[in-house]
């Protein structure tokens, strides 16, 4: 016969096994970036925090951290420009400048606060530690773009001529527009851009490219 405390015992259910705790890196990841367009965007490059990002993410500040070493790295990654730019470079050197032009005036054209040209003009006049932070990392994203076109010991050089070049279009003619540049359509300023970023890139400044 089988005891009353053996019946009990057998009867009695095996504890459940702990349940794992779903990870999603992708989905995390997906989540911060969506809460800093929205951060930037609301309160411009200068003022936005990672704390603040990784609340509305609904993560921890460290978490954001692990996936993107820095708030400017997390801009980058967040936003249109840099993050674009390997696709824009992509392709043969002869056609590289056209193709930068071209996308950086389609991107400008319907751009808002949060454009990285446009977070760096405007961080610079506020903060400027905050600026030059920014500058250094578009500038390494921007030099590992190019290397995959250009060469020569020279590259840094060129790719930061040309970053200053377009900050300087931006700021006449997203950020005062006001002056030529501001006043030109959007294919003519393309068409002088070509001709502008070869002579940087290349060398080869010329006459400005005739209307297509």
């Amino acid at each position: 016969m089988v005891s009353d405390a053996s019946q009990s015992s057998a009867a009695k259910p095996a504890p459940a096994a702990p349940r794992k705790r779903v990870r999603d890196p992708e989905a995390r990841r997906a989540a911060i970036l969506t809460a800093a367009r929205s951060v930037f965007a609301e309160r411009g490059y200068a003022k936005a925090t990672i704390r603040e990002i990784a609340q509305r993410a609904g993560v921890t500040h460290g978490l954001v951290v692990l996936h993107f070493s820095s708030k400017e790295q997390l801009f980058l990654a967040a936003v249109p420009g840099t993050r674009d730019l390997a696709d824009s470079v992509r392709g043969d050197a002869e056609g590289l400048a056209g193709r930068v032009a071209h996308a950086y005036v389609a991107r400008m054209e319907s751009a808002d606060s949060a454009d990285p040209f446009i977070a760096l003009v405007r961080s610079a006049a506020g903060d400027q530690q905050a600026a030059k932070a920014l500058l250094r990392a578009m500038r390494e994203e921007s030099i590992a773009a190019y290397r995959t076109v250009l060469t020569g010991p020279d590259v840094p050089l060129r790719v930061d001529l040309l970053g200053a070049h377009l900050i300087g279009v931006t700021f006449s003619r997203y950020v005062l527009a006001d002056g030529p540049i501001a006043a030109m359509s959007a294919g003519e300023l393309t068409r002088y851009l070509t001709m502008t970023l070869d002579g940087i890139l290349f060398g080869s400044a010329g006459t400005a490219p005739a209307s297509s």
